[in-house]
């Protein structure tokens, strides 16, 4: 089971108490393909659910590409950077550290990220409660 935390939750739960997440059931784990993306709508929000390697390693972070301004992350290669998890958009190719969000050619540009995890076969994403 895999758990990614945002950078800003975690410095959010260092600040103020800890509020409950809600865990919503997006997929089977295997309608993401080892190694690749898919898009989820999710009250509202484009999500990009990433698959790393064949196991059961899942990202969930923002689908919208601000260089591009196209809902496009999830259709973007996947990889790693330095063995950091990305994934690189498919229009102008800027690289997404998959574990926070930045982008790697532009620091202060980063994606919203969001807790996930796999539970017996199927992958769950929590928003904030």
């Amino acid at each position: 089971m895999t758990v990614a935390a945002s950078s800003d939750e975690r410095r959010a739960s260092a600040v103020q108490p800890e509020r409950p997440l809600d865990w919503r059931d997006v997929c089977a784990l295997e309608d993401i393909w080892p190694n690749s993306g898919v898009a989820a709508l999710l009250d509202g929000k484009q999500l990009a659910l990433v698959r790393v390697g064949e196991g059961d390693r899942v990202y969930a972070l923002s689908n919208f590409d601000p260089f591009s301004d196209a809902f496009v992350i999830a259709r973007g290669i996947v990889g790693d950077r330095a063995g950091r998890p990305k994934i690189a958009s498919p229009i102008f190719k800027q690289t997404f550290d998959l574990e926070t969000g930045a982008c790697f050619e532009d620091p202060a540009v980063v994606l919203p990220t969001y807790p996930v995890r796999v539970q017996d076969g199927r992958v769950l994403v929590a928003l904030p409660g």
